[in-house]
């Protein structure tokens, strides 16, 4: 019996005790932080860097017709002649961009981008022809000509395709408008068995035209304020046609000298450079409320 009561009272108190824990205030662990993902990748932004290239000629040409005025200066004798020569400009190029990108989609990237160059760009020849004979007789004209391109720059949209797969990696085309200061000077002998003349012209002011190309622009993620590029653009800023001035002639009494050139400026340039890009990805992490 003894023996009875002593497991009833072990029993009573352990389911006392069970109770009572029950009723005992409890301590959780704090919730797991909350990490919003990353926002998506997008050009969206404004960006601004510098580039580095070469630009090389298009097939440009120098034109030079000349003849010879009365002495009353009332037109030209049918005697001149013409002469064409390369004038391919070639040489290094560099200077700075900003722009603004839209991305519109996962796949297509709308912006406009603004560059200035310094250049050292030019070109250097000399050409010779002969004319077999004329009212005084047999002569050669020798021309000496000299192109730069002192700076250019340009104003351009650019359309840019991306796959979703790599958002990162952006190939577009670019066309606008373009402009730059070119410089050139033509010196002009004619020799005739009895006198020569000679004469120089110079050309120096800013030239307009347009430009277009393409290229690809690359963000690595793990920096993805910063973008390279490499890019092509073929540029025509026109033609500069340039009068040959301040004429003078052995014997002086001899016929008046004057001669008329034109010269165009096209040029490729490729170009890598690098941007750096204000507000990556277009917008800001969400801000989270804290209780």
């Amino acid at each position: 019996m003894a023996k009875s009561a002593l497991l009833a009272g072990v029993a009573l108190a352990l389911i006392a005790g069970s109770a009572i824990a029950a009723d005992l205030p409890s301590r959780k662990g704090p919730p797991p932080a909350f990490v919003p993902p990353p926002p998506a990748f997008s050009w969206t932004g404004l960006y601004g860097g510098v580039n580095i290239g070469y630009g090389f000629g298009a097939g440009g040409t120098s034109s030079n017709t000349w003849g010879y005025l009365t002495d009353a200066g009332t037109g030209f004798f049918p005697t001149g002649g013409a002469y064409s020569a390369t004038a391919n400009i070639n040489g290094v190029t560099g200077g700075g961009q900003i722009g603004y990108n839209y991305q519109f989609s996962p796949w297509l990237v709308v912006g406009v981008e603004a560059d200035i160059q310094a250049a050292d760009i030019n070109s250097k020849n000399v050409a010779s022809v002969g004319v077999g004979d004329g009212i005084f007789g047999p002569h050669v004209l020798t021309a000496n000509s000299a192109h730069y391109l002192d700076w250019w720059g340009t104003v351009r949209g650019r359309l840019g395709l991306t796959l979703p797969s790599m958002p990162n990696l952006m190939v577009y085309g670019t066309g606008g408008f373009a402009y730059g200061g070119v410089n050139r000077t033509v010196s002009v002998v004619d020799t005739f068995p009895l006198f020569s003349g000679w004469g120089t012209g110079v050309y120096d002011n800013t030239s307009t035209g347009w430009t277009a190309g393409g290229g690809v622009e690359w963000t690595p993620m793990a920096f993805p304020t910063w973008s390279v590029k490499v890019e092509y653009l073929y540029t025509d800023l026109g033609s500069t046609p340039l009068n040959v001035a301040a004429v003078a002639t052995i014997p002086a009494n001899g016929p008046v000298f004057v001669a008329q050139d034109q010269a165009y400026t096209r040029f490729h340039s490729v170009r890598a450079g690098v941007n750096w890009h204000f507000n990556p990805f277009g917008s800001s992490a969400p801000v989270l409320a804290k209780y």
